[in-house]
C-alpha cells in the first residue's frame, strides 16, 4: 500500500473553513446546473383539461391545495397554477412579493387582498392582478371557506422561482 503525505489545508492558502464553504459551493453550482439543464430538457407544457376531481389534494394548516401544472410553456419561462382554499379567517402564507407576475380567481367565499398594505374585498368572481415585486398577502375575510385559483408566470429572461418553489 501506497503511503501519500497528507498536508494541512492550510498548506495551499486556505484554511479549513474556507476549503468547507468551497467544497458546498462547488456541490450547490454542480447541483443547479444539473437542476436546470435537466429542467431545458423538460418538454414544454401542452394542451390539456384538468379536471377537478383528478387534482390531488394537499391539506395545509390553514386549508388546502390542489397543484395544477408548474412548467415551461413554448413562450414562458415558467407557468404554474394551483387553487388554494382557505379557513375562515385565515390567510393562505403571509405578505410577500415575487419576480413573476400572479392573476388570482376568487373561485368562492370573500378574499381579502392586501397589496402595498392597502386592503380590498374580493367576493366571488373577482380577479386579483399581483404586479411584479409587489408586496401582497390574502386573507379569508368571509364566513365560509374560500377558495381560488392561482396562474403565476415567469416571462423570458427574467429570473423568478424555478417550478416547486411556489405556494
Amino acid at each position: 500500500m501506497m503511503h501519500t503525505e497528507r498536508k494541512p489545508v492550510e498548506s495551499i492558502g486556505m484554511n479549513r473553513r474556507e476549503v468547507c464553504f468551497l467544497v458546498v459551493g462547488l456541490a450547490a453550482g454542480t447541483a443547479a446546473t444539473v437542476f436546470a439543464q435537466s429542467a431545458d430538457q423538460a418538454p414544454a407544457l401542452g394542451s390539456a383539461v384538468y379536471a377537478w376531481e383528478s387534482l390531488p389534494v394537499e391539506k395545509t394548516a390553514n386549508g388546502e391545495r390542489r397543484a395544477v401544472f408548474d412548467g415551461h410553456t413554448a413562450t414562458l419561462d415558467r407557468l404554474e397554477t394551483h387553487v388554494t382554499t382557505v379557513d375562515v379567517g385565515k390567510a393562505a402564507h403571509g405578505a410577500h412579493r415575487h419576480v413573476d407576475e400572479e392573476l388570482v380567481y376568487v373561485r368562492e367565499g370573500v378574499i381579502e387582498a392586501t397589496i402595498n398594505g392597502v386592503p380590498k374585498l374580493a367576493p366571488a368572481g373577482s380577479v386579483i392582478f399581483y404586479a411584479s415585486n409587489e408586496l401582497h398577502g390574502m386573507r379569508n375575510a368571509g364566513d365560509t371557506p374560500a377558495s381560488y385559483f392561482v396562474l403565476r408566470w415567469t416571462s423570458p429572461g427574467k429570473a423568478g422561482p424555478r417550478p416547486g418553489d411556489s405556494k
